[in-house]
């Protein structure tokens, strides 16, 4: 059993959710291309160290999401997956389709994610 798993997820949940809002004030992203986020909450899952990071939208930042409710889109691949897709190394259709990367839950809320991923452009 990894280490990892047996860490709070909010500590890293909220690096995760300021790192998406700093994406969002830099212009990476467009609060446009984000509005079918908001309220939902998105799970993204470190298959290989057993992790879990989740983080909702409320329409203005993403917050780590602590609730108990399922989320509404789950997110799993492995780290170098992950790696492969924030370098632009891989993009997500070819991650999907070899399932290194796997999405579950509402799928045209992975469309969404997928294509403001897409959408960002790195400097």
């Amino acid at each position: 059993m990894s280490l990892l798993r047996l860490l709070p997820e909010a500590p890293p949940a909220n690096m995760l959710a300021l790192a998406l809002n700093a994406g969002i004030c830099f212009g990476l992203v467009s609060r446009g291309a984000l509005e079918p986020l908001q309220g939902k909450t998105v799970s993204l899952e470190a298959s290989d160290l057993g992790t879990r990071l989740r983080v909702s939208y409320d329409g203005n930042r993403f917050k780590a999401y602590g609730g108990s409710a399922p989320t509404d889109l789950t997110i799993r691949s492995t780290v170098s997956g992950y790696l492969a897709l924030a370098l632009r190394r891989e993009d997500p259709d070819t991650l999907f389709f070899t399932r290194r990367l796997v999405m579950t839950g509402d799928t045209e809320l992975g469309l969404v994610v997928k294509n403001a991923l897409d959408a960002i452009s790195w400097p």
